[in-house]
This record gives C-alpha cells, sequence and structure tokens, in this order.
C-alpha cells in the first residue's frame, strides 16, 4: 500500500481530492476561479467542511461561472443567504461576486487569469520535499507578493496563508510528503 499525505485519511472526499486534485497544475480559467472562491469560503473553517459543500457551491454560484457570478445582484445575494449547503456568510459571499469583478478584470489585462497567477511562480510547479505534514508552511514568499497583488486588484479573501492554500490547490506547489505516491507522479508530471 502507497503512503499518502496523512490529512487525505480523514474523509472519503478528502481522499479523493488529495488523489485526484490537490497539487495538480492546474491552467482552466473556470477551476481557477472556483479554488479562489472556495478557499476564500474556508476562511476560518477546515477544508472537509468546504469539500463537502462544493457540489452545492457549484450549483448555488452558476458552475462558478465568473461572469455570471461577477452579475449577481442584491436579490441574488440574498437568496444565496437562504441556499442550503454552502457557508452562510454574507462578507463571504460578497466577496464571491467582487472577486468575480476582478477576475474579470484581470482576464482582459493579462489574456487570462492563468497567465497572471501562474507569474507567481514563473509559470512553474515548486516541488517541494517535505519529510512530514508538519514542514509545510502557512505562507510562502510567493503566497505573500501573491496577497498583496490580489488585495490591490480588489480582490477579498485572499490572506498570504489563503493564497499559499490556492497554490496548493492549484498545482502551484507540490507539497505532498515525499512518502505520499502522488508526490512523485507530479514530480514526475513536470519535470522535463
Amino acid at each position: 500500500m502507497p503512503g499518502k499525505c496523512v490529512w487525505a485519511l480523514g474523509s472519503v472526499n478528502e481522499e479523493h481530492y488529495h488523489d485526484h486534485e490537490w497539487g495538480v497544475p492546474l491552467h482552466d480559467e473556470r477551476m481557477l476561479f472556483e479554488f479562489l472562491v472556495l478557499e476564500g469560503a474556508q476562511a476560518g473553517l477546515s477544508w472537509r467542511t468546504i469539500l463537502d459543500k462544493r457540489e452545492a457551491y457549484r450549483a448555488a454560484f452558476d458552475d462558478f461561472d465568473p461572469v455570471k457570478v461577477a452579475a449577481y445582484d442584491q436579490k441574488k445575494l440574498a437568496s444565496l443567504m437562504q441556499t442550503h449547503g454552502i457557508v452562510k456568510n454574507r462578507l463571504k459571499i460578497q466577496s464571491a461576486v467582487s472577486n468575480a469583478q476582478a477576475f474579470l478584470r484581470v482576464q482582459q489585462e493579462f489574456g487570462s487569469f492563468d497567465h497572471y497567477i501562474w507569474r507567481f511562480v514563473d509559470g512553474e510547479t515548486r516541488q517541494n520535499h517535505w519529510l512530514s505534514h508538519s514542514q509545510l508552511p502557512a505562507f510562502s514568499p510567493e503566497s505573500v507578493r501573491m496577497s498583496k497583488d490580489l488585495q490591490k486588484r480588489g480582490f477579498k479573501f485572499v490572506g498570504k496563508t489563503i493564497c499559499y492554500a490556492y497554490m496548493q490547490a492549484v498545482g502551484m506547489v507540490n507539497d505532498h510528503t515525499v512518502d505520499c505516491f502522488r508526490h512523485s507522479q507530479l514530480l514526475a508530471t513536470t519535470t522535463p
């Protein structure tokens, strides 16, 4: 039985996410926006809580289409506050809309959000070699820079720790521990 990151053993959703998504380099615009919303929603909560609510989020937020979310009005925001299965935090729900608007501005300026966000790691996954989960940092110099730049552009719920979690989620860093079977798999996919 191959090793696995210890955090992935808590639930079926966490294990599936770990085995198939976490740390995989992601360049799809809709998915990049989805993780931006989900990581912001996770602030102060466990990632497991958000994973368990992910399908409800997809349904509530039009499958994370940034154009649709950017156009949400006060009536839609009020209905989201009544939506079963998502975190009913007014600031987090409002941030999804303002972040969608900022996301579209970044797309316009840089051609794609993907092109913009991957600049913080020079377009390549940072390959870490942690021996244990306790070594993983809460943030990095890159996530600090990303946080400051996103905030300057009007994004909310994008502190340095949230940005680092985002980097892990979209594969900008490979933070699987070296004894995890995914570490070497992901290392192989990004090595020339």
